[in-house]
Formats: structure tokens, sequence, C-alpha cells
């Protein structure tokens, strides 16, 4: 790779950084091609990404904005799995991990926090935008809903009334 190619990379590896929600860094030696595009299927369905990147080259990207920590994540085969939802990427890779040993979480980057195994973990079981949306949607109709059904309720009471006591004439 010549220097026009790494400062390419360089610069690539900055917009994932800044536009990302969450970086996980994770290794994956062993994996094979099918397990590589396996993952990348399942990231991409949550609209996340997967993407092979080399140490110093992520190490410059950085530009020491995580410190010495963010820095010790980068060494060994290292691939990041980001996207704009910070719980979609750690939510599959995390997924992924339990379901294979041969790849295996190194810790994440939020924003310029590192975040060891176990807080990607945490990240990973929280709801995703998607989810969290819907949530918000669902409490914001509830009591509209409830409103229509107690503005509603006093007419039907009224019109059972009135066939019951119709019923009764009848009978």
């Amino acid at each position: 790779m010549d220097r026009a190619q790494k400062a390419e990379s360089i610069e690539t590896l900055k917009g994932v950084f800044a536009g990302a929600g969450a970086v996980v860094v994770t290794h994956y030696m062993g994996l094979t091609v099918a397990e590589m595009t396996d993952l990348r299927g399942r990231l991409r369905k949550e609209g996340a990404q997967l993407k092979v990147v080399k140490n110093r080259l992520a190490q410059k990207a950085m530009d020491g904005a995580s410190g010495e920590a963010g820095d010790s994540l980068f060494k060994g085969p290292v691939a990041i799995a980001y996207g704009k939802d910070p719980v979609g990427a750690a939510k599959v890779a995390t997924q992924y991990a339990k379901e294979n040993e041969k790849f295996t979480i190194v810790g994440g980057l939020l924003g310029n926090s590192v975040l060891d195994q176990k807080a990607v973990a945490s990240l990973a079981s929280l709801p995703s935008l998607d989810q969290l949306r819907g949530k918000l949607i669902g409490l914001l109709q509830a009591p509209a809903t409830k409103v229509a059904g107690v503005v509603q309720a006093p007419a039907s009471h009224l019109a059972r009334l009135l066939a019951a006591y119709a019923a009764k004439d009848a009978a």
C-alpha cells in the first residue's frame, strides 16, 4: 500500500469513527470466508457494516482521541463493526461471538469513550433505536385510544339500555 492509499484509508476510517454511533472492535482469527460473509449479511440487515482494518492506520485515524486505551484495542487481526445505530452492530457482533468461538469482541468505541467487553455486551442488551421509536409511538397512541374508549362508552351503554327496554317491551 503506497502513501496515497494509506492517506485515503485513514480519511475513510476518520469518517467511520466520526459517523458511527458505536464501533465494536473484534478479532476474527480463523474465520472462513463463508463465516465472514454470513456475519456481514447479518450486520447489513441491522444497517451496520464490518471492515477489516490495519491497526496502525486505525490508530492514526483516531488521532489519539480515545487515548492509550483506544489504541490498545487495535492489536492482532482486527475488524470493526459499526453503524449509525450504536446498538445494532453491538447486538449482532455479540450474538455472533456467542455462536462462533473464533470471533471475539475486544472492546468498542462510543464517541471518545473506550468500552470493554462487558460494556459492549451491556450496549447490545439495550433496545435498538427502531424499537425505542416503536415504544414511544405506542405510548403516545395509548392515551388517545383510552380517551376515545371513554368518550364512546356512555353512548354504547345508552344504546344497550334502550335495546334491553325494547326487548322487554316486545316480550
